[in-house]
């Protein structure tokens, strides 16, 4: 059985405390948060996202996107169906339509 003194013994010990600071780092380092951006790619160039709908030009009843992946954002074109399968999340649109 090799001595402590003997620098060999240490590199399993070394290899798993290197191991946990590289995945602690990749989970919570920088950058991190950008993997879980809800929004992907729609209009980077602004600081926020946000549009205004006057309700007299909204007819019977329209759909907005919630998932951030509509082709025609912000108006939802189901895209939401195929992120929902992929990712095992729930999201749909937000429906509003007048009171019949």
């Amino acid at each position: 059985m090799p001595e402590f003194r003997d620098w060999t013994t240490l590199i399993p010990l070394g290899a798993s405390i290197a191991a946990v600071t590289f995945l602690t780092y990749k989970a919570f380092g920088p950058g991190s948060k950008k993997k879980n951006m809800i929004n992907p790619d729609i209009r980077k160039d602004l600081a926020k996202v946000a549009d205004v709908f006057d309700i007299e030009d909204i007819g019977d009843k329209v759909s907005f996107c919630r998932c951030w992946r509509s082709k025609k954002f912000p108006y939802c074109d189901g895209t939401h169906n195929k992120v929902n399968q992929e990712t095992g999340d729930n999201v749909g649109p937000v429906v509003l339509k007048h009171k019949e």
